[in-house]
């Protein structure tokens, strides 16, 4: 598991760098473009349908590494305090809820992106379907599921790695 999750890990940084590098020379050749291009910008419009689509792709790619790295919005005082007051296993509760939350969530993405690509929409100036919109969610909550799984089963210390980034 820790290779496998090693792999998830090297490729999820690799596309992230790639689509933050990507954005960022696609935005600055477009603004260079619209202030320089004079006529010749109005071939490049779809770069920004492309910049969207990249920004949308690159936050729920990263949702399983912000949280396998405790870098996610949490109430961590409320939640120790809690945990020790009524001596429950809180964190693995979370785990399993965030489990079967992200499952959830990616199942409607999955399905809403069949739903999607059935109608044939396509995208004003790329002419890409638009279910691809609904991929984004899908991929990134199953990241999350893998974390929230990994966590609860003991393979990553999710919670430590919250500790140690506020020290």
């Amino acid at each position: 598991m820790h290779a496998f999750l090693h792999i998830i890990r090297l490729l999820e940084r690799s596309c992230l760098v790639a689509l933050l590098l990507g954005m960022t020379g696609l935005f600055a050749f477009n603004v260079a473009v619209r202030l320089f291009g004079g006529a010749l910008a109005s071939s490049f419009g779809w770069i920004d349908e492309v910049v969207r689509l990249m920004n949308l792709y690159l936050v729920f790619l990263a949702a399983g590494l912000a949280l396998e790295r405790g870098k996610q919005v949490a109430v961590d005082s409320w939640r120790d305090r809690i945990a020790e007051r009524l001596r429950l296993p809180l964190r693995r509760i979370i785990d399993a809820a965030g489990l079967c939350f992200s499952l959830w969530m990616a199942w409607l993405a999955l399905d809403m992106a069949d739903f999607v690509f059935g109608t044939g929409q396509k995208s004003a100036t790329l002419d890409l379907a638009i279910g691809w919109i609904y991929v984004a969610p899908c991929a990134g909550f199953l990241l999350l599921a893998l974390r929230y799984g990994a966590s609860l089963a003991g393979t990553i210390d999710r919670f430590g790695a919250a500790a140690e980034a506020a020290e």
